[in-house]
């Protein structure tokens, strides 16, 4: 699999593409630009993201934010409440159980259920 093959057919930003499985989890791509991402956590799983172009601001509740660029990687532990957002065009591999929820219980109109993240 080629990482900016599967890139290419992505067409939405905000909309994470299932790619892949191992074990118990999922392995995803996103495209994104803007800050629609709403402040959210999940209880119960830890989440990597990994930037594999542009530049991420990562924003931890009670914390100072800071920027993710090409080849970084940070885990955010379960139950800390973090947003997203980028400037320019930004991709991003994320890593999730297969329990986690796209935006938490937060529901806006980015949020997409696994079948939506499946279906491309």
């Amino acid at each position: 699999m080629n990482l900016k093959e599967k890139l290419s057919e992505i067409t939405e930003y905000f909309s994470p593409k299932i790619i892949g499985e191992v074990n118990d989890t999922f392995i995803k791509l996103v495209k994104i630009k803007g800050n629609k991402v709403p402040w959210h956590n999940h209880k119960n799983e830890d989440e990597l993201f990994q930037v594999l172009s542009g530049s991420l601001l990562f924003e931890i509740e009670n914390q100072e934010s800071f920027t993710m660029n090409t080849g970084d990687i940070f885990i955010v532990k379960q139950g800390i409440n973090h947003r997203i957002s980028s400037k320019e065009e930004c991709h991003i591999m994320l890593v999730e159980n297969k329990t986690t929820l796209h935006t938490g219980e937060i529901v806006n109109e980015i949020t997409k259920s696994i079948k939506k993240q499946r279906n491309y």
